[in-house]
């Protein structure tokens, strides 16, 4: 069992939790992720390590309320335990040699990013940042990014805050205005990812991104977070979750990001008339 020490809301059905996992801090690395599981029986779900702190034995998580696991995740309070915290999993980031670096975000892919950015700072490299949300209101870790990178934007599809557009509407004009990247690195929804890699491959710009498709064993047995790159089938859990963006299929990726909703749907509106009827 694994201890919840502390649960802040972020944004709205944006949560963060700090975990007890002693073991899983001590080998954790940027880029990587975990796989939990609240209670027996329940449904294993891949989330990205947030943060980790080695001495104190903690690694956090972020995740956004979008499925009845999470949902279920999102009910739990700090003092609660999880049942299965599993992890880390999958390839850390290769992030060493790097001396100026561009990182994007997008939601609650900005979690992953923190460690990355965090890592590249503490061996002195310059590491510009865009974070990109809908309104003001989904934009996290900001003042933690903030200290740690060299200059960072903010867009918001609303224009509630920073930009008003998106992200690749600032990464055009970063690179135009003369900034030259050695390296790009975007976390979030497949789309920006695919939008950025579209862009930073017109301008020859190396792109890393994070995958983070449908998972269930974390150890390339059940072929559930396969992924085409490079014309060449790639497992998230093992191969990734990091790869090479120019050669990423997300068109695929995001067809079979949807496969499972019609079922999602159908849980969700059980659990529904379930909790009508106890409240009857």
């Amino acid at each position: 069992m694994y201890k919840i020490l502390e649960k802040t809301t972020l944004a709205p059905a944006m949560q963060f939790m700090k975990i007890e996992a002693p073991l899983v801090a001590r080998k954790a690395m940027p880029g990587q992720f975990i796989i939990l599981r609240i209670m027996e029986g329940g449904e294993r779900i891949p989330l990205t390590i947030a943060d980790y702190n080695r001495s104190e034995g903690w690694v956090s998580i972020l995740f956004q309320e979008v499925g009845e696991t999470t949902r279920d995740l999102g009910r739990l309070e700090a003092g609660d335990f999880i049942r299965d915290f599993v992890g880390p999993l999958g390839r850390a980031s290769e992030l060493d040699g790097f001396r100026k670096v561009l990182c994007i975000g997008g939601g609650v892919g900005t979690a992953p990013l923190y460690p990355q950015i965090k890592y590249l700072h503490d061996r002195g490299a310059q590491v510009d940042v865009i974070i990109g949300a809908r309104s003001k209101d989904y934009i996290i870790l900001e003042k933690e990014i903030g200290k740690i990178c060299s200059t960072l934007y903010i867009t918001t599809d609303d224009g509630s805050q920073g930009h008003k557009g998106f992200v690749t509407d600032v990464l055009k004009n970063l690179v135009d205005g003369g900034n030259r990247y050695e390296h790009v690195i975007a976390v979030g929804p497949m789309i920006m990812m695919k939008m950025v890699c579209n862009l930073t491959k017109k301008y020859g710009i190396p792109t890393t991104v994070s995958m983070n498709p449908i998972m269930v064993d974390g150890t390339g047995m059940c072929g559930g977070c396969r992924v085409t790159v490079g014309g060449k089938t790639r497992y998230a859990c093992v191969d990734g979750p990091d790869f090479d963006g120019h050669q990423v299929d997300f068109d695929e990726a995001m067809r079979r990001s949807q496969m499972y909703k019609p079922e999602e749907k159908i849980k969700h509106d059980c659990n529904l008339l379930k909790m009508g009827g106890e409240q009857q």
